[in-house]
Formats: C-alpha cells, structure tokens, sequence
C-alpha cells in the first residue's frame, strides 16, 4: 500500500502565539484517519495559565476567560496529546499536518518539558521511528515556484493549499484544530494521489505548474518519505534564509525538522 491510502494520525495545534519556545497550547486535535477506517477524532481545551493574547484569541476565537472555565489544565492536555501521538508512532502509523515540523511538533515538545511530561520523542520504542508528514515541506518541494494570493495570503498557507489540489475551505471553520488537521490530512492524500498518477492524468491546472516533483514521491515507504522531508526541509530553509539575508545580512532560518534541538535557540 502507498503511502497516501494507509492510515494517518492528522494533528493540530492552536496556541497562544507563533513562538514555538515561549507559547503554550491552547487547543489540540489528534484525528486517525484514512485507511479505510472511520475517522478516529480527540480534541482538548487546555488553560494555557497565561493570558491568551487578544491577537491569537482573534485567530481561533478562544479567549483568557473562555480558557479558564471551560479548558483543562495545561500539563494533563499536553501528557494527553502526547501520549495520543506516541500511540500512533508506536504503531507505525505516521503524524500529518501542515507545518507541524517547524511548528507544531516542536512547541508540543517544549511544552512537555515545561509541565515535565515525557516529550514524545523520548515515547517512541528504539525499535520504532518518528514518522512525519508535513504538507507544507511536501508542498513546497513538489510545487516549488507557486505565487503568493495577495498581500495578506502567502503561497504555502494551509488555505491556499486547499486550493491548489481543490479541496473545499470555509473560513468560519479554519484556524480550529480540528479542521486544519484535517484538511493537512486530505492535502497529503491529494499529494499523494498526484505522485502515484501519470503526468497526463493530471488535472489541467497541475499539468501546467512549473516544473512539478510530484513524481519523486512516488513509491516512497513511510520512512524514505520522512528521511526525504529532512533533506527538503533543510533546502527550503536555507533558500529562505538566503531571501531574507538579501535585507538582513544576519538573518537565520532554522532548518530542523520535524523537531527543532531542545536548547538550540
């Protein structure tokens, strides 16, 4: 079985801010799907213990109050999540999401050090691996030269991919976890779905993108397809950091992936 048709665990954080070091965790989703199962959906309301900023509150809708009357402390949700991820992992199934590798997965990991949970990566059986689907490091190799929408949509939001392989979107429900994960779920099995098909089946749209890779993800076992990330991710960083350095002679884009060193900032 390909990659794309096997089983996925679709994961998603809304959070209190963009810093992956100092912001907490204010919603989670943890959906098994795909497979030919029936959707498998966990999702948690933490109270972060900090204020949640008016400006992420603006984002996913919840606010400081809402938190903490409704959410549940921060260090059970956290252990809970994780536990969830390391369930999948420890069963070969792999975490899907987009972006996860720069974000997601290392602010979780931060967070389980701050509440002392035992962080997902030190979860995993020796005899297993961490298996990482990142739509947005998929997205960016196999699509490379896509333009941004406009000034306020960039080219590789989660939005905009759904688009590209014409998935359906609704802004009331995006930036929930629950939607984004799945919605990162069916860009990978679109990804996916392409690779395994011949260039001239291809939707008209797609047969016209600049040099598309979609075929190199074709045939990739789980495990080739993360070592593969690891690479791609590194590449795409550095290019980014190159950008920026064009303004900012100093600028630095960290290119770990799927999770950033613990101490490396």
């Amino acid at each position: 079985m390909t990659w794309h048709l096997g089983r996925l665990t679709a994961f998603d954080l809304e959070t209190t801010g963009v810093d992956v070091e100092q912001d907490r965790i204010v919603t989670a989703a943890v959906y098994g799907v795909g497979g030919g199962r029936d959707i498998d959906p966990a999702s948690w309301l933490a109270d972060p213990g900090v204020q949640i900023p008016d400006e992420a509150a603006a984002v996913h809708g919840i606010t400081t109050e809402h938190a903490r009357a409704e959410g549940r402390p921060a260090a059970q949700v956290v252990d809970e999540v994780v536990e969830r991820l390391a369930l999948s992992l420890g069963v070969g199934i792999p975490v899907v999401g987009h972006n996860i590798g720069t974000y997601d997965l290392t602010l979780l990991d931060r967070e389980a050090r701050r509440h002392d949970v035992v962080p997902l990566a030190d979860r995993i059986h020796p005899d297993m691996r961490m298996l990482v689907i990142d739509t947005r490091v998929l997205d960016t190799h196999v699509w490379p030269y896509r333009r941004r929408v406009s000034e306020t949509q960039g080219a590789r939001v989660l939005k905009t991919c759904a688009a590209a392989y014409r998935l359906p979107w609704a802004d009331a429900d995006a930036h929930g976890c629950e939607y984004d994960a799945l919605v990162a779920a069916r860009v990978a099995y679109r990804i996916g779905t392409l690779a395994h098909t011949e260039p001239e089946q291809w939707p008209e749209e797609i047969r016209a993108v600049r040099r598309p890779r979609f075929g190199e993800l074709r045939d990739l076992d789980l495990g080739a397809l993360h070592d593969a990330q690891i690479k791609w991710a590194a590449e795409q960083a550095a290019g980014l950091q190159e950008h920026f350095r064009k303004t900012d002679p100093t600028a630095v884009v960290d290119g770990s992936w799927p999770i950033r060193p613990w101490g490396a900032s």
